[in-house]
């Protein structure tokens, strides 16, 4: 079992952020993580995987073109992606700058390939995933790893 987090990032804040997401993963016995940044996520990365995490900052208000640009290229396999447990996560550089809308972007992208969604639990926010103003601090870094190990205890559940 297998959950890839997929991000790009520009300044390294969602590049932190997913570091944190990967060590939530990584807490559940039996799932593997794969970290990777979007521009280097491959076609086998995508079929390898059981669960999805993909993170972006704030482009205008939704996800930057290079993470799209893996969903665009990947579409062929779509169809293989189905029932596969999907999450998001994003940053910004402003506080009202627009992380929900990125969010929702990143999760319409992963239910049109199929995948079942899950949001952040409701011990860290319980809202649409992990987002954050600028770097990431504590606080948010543990929510990431929450929203790791959740994705990750499914994953299990789902496949094991």
């Amino acid at each position: 079992m297998q959950v890839l987090i997929m991000y790009f990032s520009k300044s390294g804040h969602t590049r932190e952020l997913a570091e944190a997401i990967a060590t939530g993963v990584k807490e559940v016995e039996g799932v593997k993580c794969l970290l990777k940044s979007a521009p280097d996520v491959t076609k086998e990365d995508f079929l390898a995987s059981d669960g999805i995490i993909a993170g972006s900052p704030v482009y205008f208000g939704s996800m930057a073109a290079e993470l799209k640009e893996v969903f665009d290229r990947l579409v062929a396999v779509r169809k293989e992606m189905g029932d596969r447990i999907g999450a998001a996560f994003a940053t910004s550089g402003d506080q009202s700058g627009g992380k929900e809308t990125t969010i929702i972007s990143i999760i319409q992208a992963l239910l049109i390939y199929g995948m079942i969604i899950v949001g952040d639990p409701l011990d860290a926010t319980g809202h649409y995933g992990v987002a954050c103003t600028g770097a990431p601090g504590e606080k948010t870094a543990a929510n990431g790893r929450k929203l790791g190990r959740r994705v990750a205890t499914l994953v299990k559940r789902l496949r094991g």
